[in-house]
């Protein structure tokens, strides 16, 4: 049994590591279930995207049962990481899907008065960078 810690949490899994090969194998039908991600004849699936699997990436990654998860992270240019023992397994997002995410979130709308008492809307900035700058006294 080894920790993988994704975006989904921290969570125990069935599993063979090697700190010297860096390599994570699961059973396909664990990597489905704890990950998301499904083998299929045209690559390793999760969702619409598809990463095909073939040649030295195919043969680096796949056994008959099972797969090298953290090769196939390396594949999608992902982070990962382990600890010395490899007992704790760390599978991170990629730079572009981080990007997306904060690219996509949108603080909900607020009215505060500047220094002279006229009121700003933060929705009369939108589309521009806006600095909020707070602070507590507690």
């Amino acid at each position: 049994m080894v920790t993988l810690i994704t975006e989904r949490g921290a969570q125990d899994v069935a599993a063979e590591s090697n700190a010297e090969t860096d390599a994570l194998w699961m059973a396909p039908a664990d990597v489905e279930r704890h990950l998301g991600w499904t083998l299929k004849p045209e690559g390793l699936c999760r969702g619409p995207v598809c990463v095909p699997l073939r040649g030295r990436d195919a043969a680096r990654c796949v056994r008959p049962d099972a797969l090298d998860i953290a090769g196939l992270w390396r594949l999608l240019e992902k982070p990962v990481r382990s600890t010395a023992d490899a007992d704790v397994w760390l599978l991170g997002e990629g730079a572009s899907e981080r990007t997306a995410v904060l690219e996509s979130l949108e603080a909900p709308d607020f009215d505060l008065p500047d220094l002279n008492g006229k009121l700003h809307a933060l929705s009369d900035y939108r589309g521009r960078k806006v600095l909020l700058a707070t602070w507590a006294s507690w």
